[in-house]
């Protein structure tokens, strides 16, 4: 197994993933749709765009590693020559540059990346003490790997590495580029196509920039802490990592808080199909511990703790093992404190008590404050690399879509509104506000949202409409309309807290709401599953096919539907597996889909629509059954925080 850039990367954060990855007996839950990846943030149009540079460039197409390299080494004897995908080898490394630039003996690499930089100074990207900024680190070490492999493959060259990145400092000057980059699936390999024209408006200024990265790959090279607790440089850091990649070897690493995002764990699923468990196998032989430890809470699932590494380096695995001094738990003036709420996950965990833990008096008095009819909103939003229309900069927020519902104080639920805008290359940020504007002026009920995601974009928004060269004509009503219902960003200069700020639902859970089957999670995708499993008044409500019925709960995308079925073991299915599939009932036209994913289950699969939606050729039919999937998720999403509200007021009448 060859050394290549996603494997350094990789065992940069843990080498032992290297001998995992090697040996498909191992579960790995990376396994993902990259494609799918990338286009949602938008890599395929960063790297096409970055081609248009470089008009004389040269393409490497072949996926042949042999063959590239032979093509390579025949383009480079080329005085000047650009080169595209160039394959370069040295030993048992190998690379692949997105642009490789040749003039005589100074060759640059320029590594393209779907991030985004403030202009083009490389200090932005260090640390006070001159190291790499976590963020940055794995991209740094990316184009320090391939200097280092050019360096040694190609003697007698100077070799400068650079970082093409979108500067967000930058406006297109001409629109339609962000429509130019079309994914097309040619025999059976998806792939992106420059459509039309692109126009010199499109290229000046450049929203791309190379920013030259030399003096940190220097740091980065004469370093000896590489961040894996072995003294090395990183010479002998990359000649480790081969060696193990060539022979097979396993290279003991140091267990740590990163483990709890290991990919190599198994799933149910996959212990039945004979995988095998990574992290459980690492944790036995450095610390002999049972891989049984698993099965039960662990230090991982504690929420919201910085301390699990010093746990982990004491052989503390097991939540259950932790002691109050351990969590250093102080009290809050108002409902849970954090360290409350940690010590309350641990006791549950030492207790084996599966119960949840409800603050009534806590939550009576928050809920008194409340102004009815109740609003709940929810947002999807995305960032896209290369700008909607003229004037506007990479990577500024869009927001595509909402759902709404109201509660009134009779109990009445209805799905009230919603907007959608999907249509390729528009920007319809002005237009959902107008809509939102729309949805929550009839009243003044309070207003809820889950997690700070809305008020985030909707002050995103703002200086948007501040900083647009043709604002909107409405632009004052809409800014003061946003204000109404936000508070302002930390550290902003304009100071606000609108008469109808948002309530943060997911405040309100912290501190009133614990159970421990959402495992330490307060996500909304683990929190309504618990719920609904709690109350009684839910599963009588939502075990009738009301939602969506004439006599029942108004649902815009919904009909006749009953949120409550349950699994084998009796328990309340996660009602977002009860979402549609995507083409169910066209299944017998094998309408081939760019994702074997058919199903959207979380935010990140619907950006991942939104984004095939602006950038694939599909038909009508692919894109109206995507339109209708995302319309149902989000409906979904706002219906969950009623039925988190429905199931607290229920439990207060028992006061």
């Amino acid at each position: 197994m060859r050394l290549t850039k996603s494997r350094f990367i990789t065992a940069l954060t843990c080498p032992t993933k290297l001998f995992y990855m090697a040996d498909n007996n191992y579960a790995n839950q990376s396994v993902e749709d990259t494609f799918l990846a990338a286009l949602a943030e938008g890599g395929f149009q960063v790297g096409e765009l970055a081609k248009q540079y470089f008009p004389d460039g040269v393409n490497i197409a072949t996926l042949d590693a042999t063959k590239a390299v032979n093509q390579t080494s025949e383009l480079l004897k080329k005085e000047n020559i650009t080169i595209f995908e160039a394959a370069i080898k040295y030993e048992n490394c190998f690379i692949r540059i997105d642009v490789l630039e040749k003039k005589g003996h100074l060759m640059k690499i320029h590594e393209v990346k779907a991030k985004s930089v403030d202009g083009n100074q490389p200090s932005q990207f260090l640390k006070r003490d001159g190291a790499p900024n976590s963020i940055w680190k794995k991209y740094l070490y990316d184009v320090a790997f391939q200097k280092w492999v050019c360096s040694r493959a190609l003697p007698g060259h100077s070799i400068a590495a650079n970082l093409m990145l979108a500067d967000k400092s930058k406006r297109i000057a001409a629109s339609g580029l962000n429509q130019k980059f079309r994914v097309h699936e040619v025999n059976g390999q998806k792939k992106v196509q420059v459509e039309g024209n692109i126009l010199k408006a499109h290229l000046n200024p450049k929203i791309l920039t190379s920013v030259n990265v030399d003096n940190i790959c220097t740091g980065i090279f004469t370093a000896t802490d590489h961040g894996l607790g072995v003294e090395e440089t990183f010479d002998q850091m990359v000649r480790r990592f081969s060696s193990a990649c060539e022979h097979g070897q396993l290279i003991q690493s140091q267990l740590g808080t990163h483990c709890g995002q290991c990919e190599f764990v198994c799933t149910k699923d996959n212990k039945l199909i004979g995988k095998q468990d990574g992290r459980s196998e690492c944790f036995n032989r450095i610390l002999g511990v049972d891989p049984s430890i698993f099965e039960k809470p662990t230090v991982f699932d504690l929420w919201n703790f910085r301390g699990k590494q010093k746990f982990i380096d004491d052989g503390i695995i097991s939540l259950s093992d932790l002691t109050e001094e351990d969590i250093a738990v102080s009290s809050a003036a108002y409902g849970l404190s954090n360290s409350e709420r940690q010590w309350l996950q641990v006791q549950k965990a030492k207790d084996n008590d599966d119960t949840e833990y409800l603050d009534l008096n806590g939550l009576k008095q928050e809920m008194d404050s409340w102004v009815y009819p109740l609003h709940f909103i929810d947002f999807e939003t995305t960032m896209v690399a290369i700008p909607f229309g003229a004037n506007r900069a990479p990577y500024e927020g869009i927001a595509f879509q909402f759902s709404h519902h109201t509660l009134d104080r009779d109990g009445t639920v209805r799905h009230a509104g919603e907007f959608l805008n999907v249509e390729p290359g528009y920007f319809p940020n002005y237009d959902f506000v107008r809509a939102l504007k729309e949805e929550l002026s009839q009243d003044d009920g309070s207003i809820f949202k889950y997690s700070n995601h809305e008020n985030t974009y909707l002050n995103l928004i703002i200086k948007q409409l501040q900083t647009d060269a043709k604002p909107p004509h409405d632009a004052k009503e809409l800014t003061a309309f946003i204000k109404s219902i936000t508070q302002s960003p930390k550290k902003s200069e304009d100071v606000w807290l609108g008469e109808r700020a948002m309530i943060d639902l997911l405040e309100v859970v912290k501190k009133f709401y614990f159970d421990p089957r959402t495992n330490g999670s307060n996500s909304i995708k683990y929190v309504l599953p618990s719920i609904l499993n709690r109350s009684d008044f839910l599963q009588s409500k939502y075990s009738k096919p009301i939602y969506g019925s004439a006599k029942g709960i108004p649902s815009k995308n919904f009909k006749h539907q009953t949120w409550i079925k349950r699994s084998d073991d009796g328990f309340v299915s996660d009602p977002y597996g009860l979402l549609p599939k995507l083409f169910e009932e066209h299944l017998e036209q094998q309408v081939v889909l760019l994702s074997q994913d058919n199903e959207l289950k979380n935010g990140g699969a619907a950006l991942m629509a939104y984004a095939r939606m602006q950038f694939e050729v599909m038909s009508d039919y692919e894109r109206e059954e995507l339109k209708r999937a995302l319309l149902k998720y989000c409906e979904l999403d706002t219906l969950a925080m009623v039925m988190i509200v429905e199931a607290w007021i229920d439990k207060l009448k028992w006061m």
